[in-house]
């Protein structure tokens, strides 16, 4: 009996792509490359395994995360040229840029699009110091989010409620948001409580190490974190972000008793 490896078509560099899909919800999250030993260590594991390029060695996903893939099954197409692993991500972060899926942008009429939120600073996940050839994806994927960071604020905000419109008539399985509101309003809640945790703790953090910049770009990710899924939350009810800002603006001219007193009186 020969064996199962000799059926794989490596290109001529040895090496094979594969696709990781979520094997409860379908959603491709990562196309990385294997060459025989990591196909071998793969399947031998039941652990993503793969070969990186840049550093010309093996690499065990989650070797420096902590977030590695349990295989449950392999399959090869057709041609015997590309593999497809059904996985359970574990930490649910699959992405080097701290979101679930590397497919988070979106072609729309103005371009590129980035729709999934960060769930994790990649620097808490790796470390400040970490340098390898992610660096430059990272960078263009920053810089896909450097468009919302040029709108004015109100405009973001509209984006990001046409987003969430969008989302709840989405497939579960291609959005983050989607898969939210797919679950439920508790679901949803569920995030705003993790979040608000989160930022929680972010700030402790930041005024344990006062003026660290680290600490505050954490603090600053986390609390981007919570606003995004707050609004999640208003979308689930069709509610604007614009008029939590509306609201703001009507308390502008009142101070904070007598805010508190027309609170009261209209309760």
């Amino acid at each position: 009996m020969s064996n199962w490896l000799d059926d794989v078509k490596f290109d001529q560099n040895g090496l094979i792509p594969a696709i990781a899909q979520d094997h409860h919800t379908g959603r491709i999250l990562m196309v990385a490359w294997m060459n025989r030993e990591a196909l071998q260590l793969t399947a031998k594991k039941n652990r993503g395994v793969y070969f990186s390029r840049s550093r010309n060695r093996l690499w065990h996903k989650g070797e420096e995360s902590g977030h590695y893939q349990e295989v449950h099954e392999i399959r090869l197409d057709c041609d015997s040229d590309v593999i497809v692993l059904q996985i359970t991500q574990h930490g649910g972060i699959a992405c080097h840029t701290g979101r679930e899926s590397c497919f988070y942008q979106v072609l729309t009429p103005q371009g590129w699009q980035v729709v999934d939120a960060v769930q994790k600073d990649p620097h808490a996940i790796y470390g400040g110091d970490r340098k390898t050839s992610h660096d430059l994806q990272h960078s263009q994927a920053v810089e896909a989010e450097q468009q919302l960071t040029n709108m004015e604020s109100h405009d973001v905000l509209a984006h990001l409620a046409g987003i969430m419109q969008q989302r709840k008539q989405a497939s579960g399985d291609k959005s983050y948001v989607a898969s939210l509101y797919q679950k439920g309003l508790n679901k949803v809640l569920e995030k705003v409580g993790e979040e608000s945790i989160e930022t929680i703790l972010a700030a402790k953090d930041c005024a344990t190490h006062l003026n660290a910049q680290e600490y505050q770009d954490k603090l600053i990710y986390e609390t981007a974190d919570l606003w995004f899924h707050s609004i999640v939350m208003l979308g689930y009810f069709d509610l604007a972000p614009q008029l939590v800002l509306d609201e703001l603006a009507r308390r502008m001219g009142l101070s904070g008793l007598d805010e508190k007193a027309a609170r009261g009186a209209s309760s």
